[in-house]
């Protein structure tokens, strides 16, 4: 059974975060998961919907300096969210790496609707299957395994988010091998989960 090609390598995630769509606020910069006084997820995740809100309702009302004001404070609190969605997706990746099973899964959603698409293969639903499916691809794999990350993409809407990637993996004596990866992420309770993982091969 091949997947990922022959092997799994891992040079560690490209530390360039390509986000074209990230504009300046007022806010300077973008706090860390645990920098002290960043707003919880859950803080964010209602700030977000009441900022539509509000913006929605400058518009209506032509208050035009007010909805800018609106979309920029929203485009900031997005930010946010597309940065903690990135910090989760990298530890999805170091679980992989070191195919640290606890880890990966901490990283899913415990629910019957996660599904995982290992390459060539069909979808696997349901949180036991997909774990058990971590277990079976890493079965003959020596660790750390090799993995590099090209074009990160990460999108986040409310309390769904995803990252698309070019994934490549190369095990130990093995070749590499090129998948085009859609990692979906959930918000649940204020903390982002994995929730469907498709890799579908790429000829190099």
């Amino acid at each position: 059974m091949a997947l990922y090609g022959t092997t799994l390598s891992f040079n560690g995630l490209s530390p360039t975060f390509k986000e074209s769509n990230f504009l300046p606020g007022r806010r300077q910069g973008v706090k860390g998961e645990d920098s002290e006084g960043i707003l919880s997820s859950d803080s964010i995740a209602l700030d977000e919907n009441t900022l539509e809100e509000e913006l929605q309702n400058a518009i209506a009302e032509e208050n035009y300096a007010k909805a800018a004001e609106i979309r920029d404070t929203l485009k900031n609190l997005q930010k946010d969210s597309k940065t903690t969605v990135f910090g989760a997706n990298s530890r999805f990746y170091d679980s992989f790496r070191n195919g640290d099973l606890a880890a990966m899964q901490a990283l899913w959603a415990k629910r019957d609707g996660v599904c995982c698409v290992h390459p060539g293969l069909k979808g696997i639903s349901g949180y036991d299957d997909v774990i058990e499916s971590w277990n079976f691809v890493w079965a003959n794999y020596e660790f750390p395994l090799e993995i590099k990350l090209e074009d990160i993409k990460v999108h986040v809407r409310g309390d769904m988010g995803y990252v698309t990637c070019m994934e490549f993996v190369k095990t130990k004596g093995g070749r590499w091998g090129g998948q085009f990866v859609t990692n979906v992420f959930e918000r649940i309770e204020g903390q982002w989960f994995i929730c469907i993982h498709h890799a579908s091969p790429v000829d190099l």
